[in-house]
């Protein structure tokens, strides 16, 4: 058996990462394997120009040192939400739909109440709440539904409004066989700009915050019947606004689209099905990276890890 940690660095238990070299031939998948899946914090491995099949088992993997001390500056700037972000895609990404959205939702209350979201409340200033009553139009002809976002005014911000059309919406779906096809889009300059963060940490109970993902997340009735939609993204794509189109069986986005997953830098996960959806499209060592990191993917990107389907005008 390989002696996995002779390839490690840093030492201690009090490390926010895990960087393992992978450009080594003495390393064994399945020894890197059992390892791995005993870590609490980011595993990141080194591959330089070597394929490794040892590579699969990581949480992120980067091609050199300079690229491996970038990212573990992004985690040492969260290293809890980094740390639940993994343990929740290693466990997503085995899991049925259904469940694996159980585990994300329990991680996602465990960092609401955690103090790295706790200071991201107090240093940022978030704008004033305005209600919007219906964000959600529904248009039918024959057996066609389309289904709008209409609160351009906010950017399509993830409201709990929103969130609670959408799910009957979907919901209506999944009771209506005579529905075949399913079309999602948004109005204004974009699809969707994630989280209305005028709401963010005004839940207090977070286990009742918990139970009320469970019972009206959109993302369990979309995934059922993933089958028949098609989403139709522009412009800014973040957080949710990414997350729930990714579990669609058809993803479209005009060329002036752009995704990103900011969460980990509030203290938080993606938290509207984006741990399931996502790395069920590009894998979950993308969507770590994408996560910890923050950045924006571009469209072309999108497409050519699968994020999305096609390009259209």
């Amino acid at each position: 058996m390989t002696n996995v940690a002779e390839f490690v660095t840093p030492d201690g238990d009090d490390a926010n990462y895990r960087i393992l070299d992978l450009r080594s031939n003495a390393l064994e998948a399945e020894d890197v394997a059992g390892w791995a899946r005993r870590q609490v914090v980011p595993v990141i491995g080194v591959t330089g120009d070597r394929i490794s099949q040892a590579a699969d088992e990581l949480d992120l993997l980067v091609s050199s040192d300079d690229e491996a001390g970038a990212l573990c500056d992004r985690i040492d700037a969260a290293p809890m939400a980094a740390a639940v972000l993994v343990q929740v895609t290693r466990t997503t990404v085995q899991l049925p739909i259904a469940d694996a959205l159980v585990v994300e939702s329990l991680g996602y209350a465990t960092l609401q109440g955690g103090a790295e979201f706790q200071c991201w409340l107090r240093d940022n200033e978030r704008p004033q709440s305005r209600e919007i009553e219906e964000p959600v139009r529904l248009d039918r002809q024959d057996d066609v539904l389309r289904i709008i976002l209409v609160s351009p005014e906010n950017r399509n911000a993830f409201s709990a409004a929103m969130r609670d059309g959408l799910t009957e919406a979907f919901r209506l779906v999944a009771l209506d066989d005579s529905i075949r096809q399913v079309i999602v889009e948004g109005e204004g300059p974009c699809f969707s700009a994630g989280g209305d963060l005028s709401e963010f940490g005004s839940m207090k109970d977070l286990t009742e915050a918990h139970r009320i993902r469970q019972l009206s997340m959109p993302a369990r009735y979309l995934a059922k019947n993933a089958d028949r939609y098609v989403v139709r993204l522009h412009g800014a794509c973040i957080g949710a606004g990414i997350e729930l189109p990714a579990f669609a069986a058809r993803v479209e986005a005009t060329s002036d689209a752009w995704f990103q997953l900011p969460e980990v830098g509030m203290g938080l996960i993606p938290g509207a099905g984006g741990c399931v959806s996502i790395p069920r499209r590009i894998g979950r060592q993308r969507t770590n990276e994408l996560a910890i990191t923050g950045r924006k993917l571009s469209v072309q990107e999108a497409l050519d890890w699968g994020l999305v389907d096609a390009i259209v005008s």
